[in-house]
């Protein structure tokens, strides 16, 4: 396991959160006034708002940096929120901790519904009045606000940057995550929706893989095997291409030129000027834009106006650039 992906594990520890089960992280604001747990109003203790937040169980350091921005987002906010912090593995879990918050008295979720079947209880929540604001998953629930990266502008970028780079035609892996739902169905629409406007030559082949180095490790060893001559890989995730990058590495292959990935992890920024012979490129898409969708949240509830749907755009980052986005700090 590298370094990066230990740190951020232990950073993802001190926030209570466990791989191996769902945990629950709750703020200790001496002013409430009423226990956690309680069923009391959001705003019953000194003008405060319950929010809840729901975040999937570390299996990724992406989705672990997405939990400690929301939680760094309330206690910034501790003036006027007491928040509760869930993790889950699976939709029935999530949608057990989304009861509990309805219990406690949260007037707004701001949720990561990652695993699919979250539909119907989501709109349980939102029938009830509470404000619900998803963090990058879009789901087919109205009266949901959602703060999302530009999926479909991330493959946009993708398909430009590969053109860029090997010219019109080759042949192009697409290592697609058909189990994260809209995020990988975006980032592919954009993708190949762009080449064939602009390259319509490209042979593209896909693959299913995982948001992980492992599954990109694993299943990039087998794509290389069964393709002799690969000129571009289409990735949607850093982690993935850092996987796929050490199965490139272990094969001793050279005709690849370019991997794209997303994220913005800090390991594969390292990796960018490493790497002469292949261009290696992330679409940025921060865990820290969760910030944005707990401010949505709060901001409903102080009765401002805010758009249902808040995108992001997409900044490409590559050996040119990638010194302006290392960040030591970054527990991605």
């Amino acid at each position: 396991m590298k370094k990066l992906l230990a740190f951020v594990l232990a950073a993802a520890m001190s926030l209570s959160l466990a791989a191996c089960g769902g945990s629950t992280t709750t703020s200790s604001a001496p002013a409430s006034g009423a226990a956690s747990g309680s069923a009391a109003p959001a705003s019953a203790a000194a003008g405060k708002y319950k929010v809840g937040i729901l975040a999937p169980a570390v299996t990724h350091g992406w989705v672990a940096a997405v939990a400690y921005h929301a939680e760094a987002r309330c206690k910034e906010l501790a003036d006027k929120v007491d928040y509760k912090l869930y993790t889950s593995n699976n939709a029935d879990e999530m949608t057990s901790q989304l009861d509990d918050l309805m219990t406690w008295g949260a007037k707004a979720v701001v949720a990561f519904p990652q695993w699919e079947g979250m539909e119907v209880p989501i709109k349980k929540a939102v029938d009830a009045g509470i404000t619900v604001v998803n963090f990058d998953i879009a789901i087919n629930v109205d009266g949901v606000y959602r703060v999302s990266g530009d999926n479909e502008g991330m493959g946009v970028e993708g398909a430009k940057y590969i053109v860029d780079k090997i010219g019109k035609t080759g042949n192009v892996v697409i290592l697609d995550v058909p189990t994260s739902g809209s995020v990988a169905e975006l980032r592919k629409k954009g993708f190949t929706e762009t080449v064939a406007k602009l390259a319509p030559e490209l042979k593209l082949s896909t693959y299913a893989t995982k948001f992980t180095r492992e599954d990109g490790l694993k299943d990039f060893a087998d794509i290389l095997t069964k393709n002799p001559k690969i000129d571009a890989v289409y990735s949607m995730d850093d982690e993935t291409s850092i996987g796929a990058l050490q199965a490139i590495k272990e094969a001793g292959r050279t005709d690849i030129k370019v991997i794209t990935g997303g994220g913005g992890a800090q390991e594969y920024f390292n990796m960018m000027p490493q790497n002469e012979n292949i261009w290696i490129e992330s679409a940025l898409y921060s865990p820290a834009m969760v910030r944005d969708a707990v401010d949505v949240a709060v901001n409903v509830l102080d009765g401002k106006t805010e758009e249902k749907v808040k995108i992001i755009p997409t900044t490409i980052v590559d050996r040119t650039n990638c010194a302006k986005f290392k960040d030591d700090k970054s527990p991605y």
